[in-house]
């Protein structure tokens, strides 16, 4: 567990959001002319409607960097002084994503390191760059989730392809009081190797994924983090405003926020305009949600995930509600 402040009290608060969509969307009905599925399948299942697709011309990096773009314009000004990016599909082994990135933000000389844990990529990253802050290291990061997961399935899985989409997500943190919007509480971690074959890609379009086992660990191990993080907080379950869970599929959401008791106006979602978008899920889901309103200054706010690895984690936080709200770049508003 990563603790809410460090050295002197200091804590990380969230002072900006951002996220990017690739323009290019893929229907239910766009699969179904290929696959052996159909849109009532999809939906009943996974609660998906469309993806967002990256194409050749979009990397990584790319939505990396309009998604912290995005996010540094949004909020309070900073000087960025770390760069954290959770990612499963750098676009190479070697070198890193986040340094490509930093200099394409202009940071050039800030740290800047990947970071890969799955969908749990996100909180990973928060708890890190939380604690470069705690420990005096740096006076602000900027924290990035973005994923093409697109690829990652064979292409003529019925049962993965309607699952992932592409995308990125990014919030700017600084530091602050533990008491003040936008501080992070403490962060629950976790990690379980034995599990490490329930979800494998040896390579795009060898994608594997135990549907059954993935469920019910992914139900459990948030269910617990997101407990063990209220209470770290100090909160009851009855006191979380807004749940924001990884969205891998609606029917894992409906499970947790019911061991949870969170009621269905409390629960946030964009899992049907987008699929998983793996370590993006999270910080799109905040922008999504500060940009229609549906996450507003003071909503004490949950946030939890599950990812390959097997990992998971959970956090909280009151919305600071300065960020300015609009919506991520690609994305409609049909909702």
């Amino acid at each position: 567990m990563t603790a809410a402040s460090g050295v002197g009290g200091r804590a990380a608060v969230v002072c900006g959001v951002g996220a990017a969509l690739p323009p290019h969307i893929v229907s239910n009905a766009d699969l179904t002319a290929r696959l052996d599925t159909t849109d009532e399948w999809i939906r009943s299942r996974t609660g998906i409607a469309r993806r967002h697709v990256a194409g050749k011309d979009l990397s990584t990096t790319d939505l990396a960097v309009r998604a912290a773009a995005q996010a540094l314009a949004d909020g309070e000004p900073v000087t960025v002084e770390a760069l954290v990016v959770a990612t499963t599909t750098p676009d190479r082994c070697c070198p890193a994503t986040a340094p490509a990135v930093a200099t394409r933000l202009g940071l050039t000389g800030i740290p800047a390191y990947d970071l890969a844990a799955g969908c749990t990529g996100f909180l990973y990253a928060l708890a890190t760059a939380a604690g470069l802050i705690a420990a005096g290291t740096a006076q602000t990061a900027l924290v990035v989730g973005a994923d093409r997961l697109a690829a990652l399935p064979a292409p003529g899985d019925r049962t993965t392809v309607p699952l992932f989409g592409d995308g990125a997500g990014a919030v700017v943190l600084r530091h602050g009081s533990a008491d003040e919007a936008g501080a992070l509480g403490p962060v629950v971690l976790g990690s379980d190797g034995t599990g490490a074959d329930l979800i494998r890609a040896s390579c795009p379009g060898a994608l594997h994924m135990d549907g059954g086992d993935v469920f019910r660990h992914a139900v459990d191990r948030m269910s617990t983090a997101s407990r063990q993080a209220a209470i770290a907080a100090g909160w009851d379950l009855a006191d979380v405003d807004r749940l924001v869970p990884h969205q891998a599929n609606s029917r894992i959401t409906a499970f947790v926020a019911r061991q949870l008791g969170v009621p269905d106006d409390r629960q946030l979602s964009t899992i049907a305009e987008t699929g998983n978008t793996g370590a993006a899920s999270i910080p799109l889901l905040l922008a999504r949600s500060a940009a229609d309103g549906h996450l507003e200054r003071g909503h004490r706010t949950l946030l939890t995930a599950f990812g390959a690895g097997l990992t998971w984690g959970a956090t909280t936080l009151t919305w600071p509600g300065h960020c300015r709200s609009h919506p991520p770049k690609g994305a409609r508003r049909d909702r």
